[in-house]
């Protein structure tokens, strides 16, 4: 596990496309997946402590604002090679046993990590009804082995201006989490987790 924060892709980046296949081995799109208020693309996987650490905040997050008009989409861009235990059928048990109600991909070339400049799991990307970036970094401030419980704060605040069609806090922190298990030569040139604390 290399600790790794997000790249924090400028604001205003239009969302990537994508095709990707879904748990029940549906071909989906970015636009296929698109919310009527926003889509959340979180790059994600089911071994990172991290993860685990968020994923109860996440499958709440996922409840509450879907219903509102954000999609959230997990991907998992992980090798499963080096880490089986992403592996898609592995991935389909840890949606049911999460309570994930959003579509869980599997990011196999690991193009759209790349295309998004995901770096970690969790890393977050919230768009608007345009595709266009409004925030990306963490969840919130808590961590692993704190003994606190994530609440979703920052996420949650951008979630709300969005739907309340105000502005998004430009103040923004970087997701932190385990690197994103990159293939063998796949490493792009965005990645460098040296100097995260």
């Amino acid at each position: 596990m290399v600790r790794t924060a997000s790249t924090m892709l400028p604001l205003g980046t239009v969302a990537p496309d994508f095709s990707l296949t879904d748990l029940d081995g549906q071909v989906v799109t970015r636009d296929s997946l698109r919310g009527r208020e926003g889509t959340l693309v979180i790059f994600m996987c089911n071994h990172c402590p991290y993860v685990k650490h968020v994923a109860p905040a996440i499958a709440a997050l996922a409840d509450e604002f879907q219903e509102q008009g954000i999609q959230f989409v997990g991907v998992n861009s992980n090798d499963v090679n080096s880490h089986p235990d992403d592996a898609p059928e592995m991935m389909k048990l840890e949606a049911q046993a999460q309570g994930y109600h959003f579509p869980y991909l599997f990011d196999e070339t690991q193009k759209v990590a790349q295309d998004y400049h995901a770096a970690c799991t969790p890393d977050f990307f919230l768009f608007d009804k345009e595709l266009k970036l409004v925030y990306r970094g963490q969840l919130d401030s808590t961590r692993p082995r704190q003994g606190v419980n994530a609440t979703g704060e920052d996420l949650r605040a951008a979630l709300e201006a969005l739907l309340n069609q105000s502005a998004v806090c430009e103040q923004q922190h970087p997701s932190v989490g385990c690197n994103i298990k990159w293939k063998a030569g796949n490493e792009p040139d965005y990645f460098n987790p040296a100097g995260v604390s």
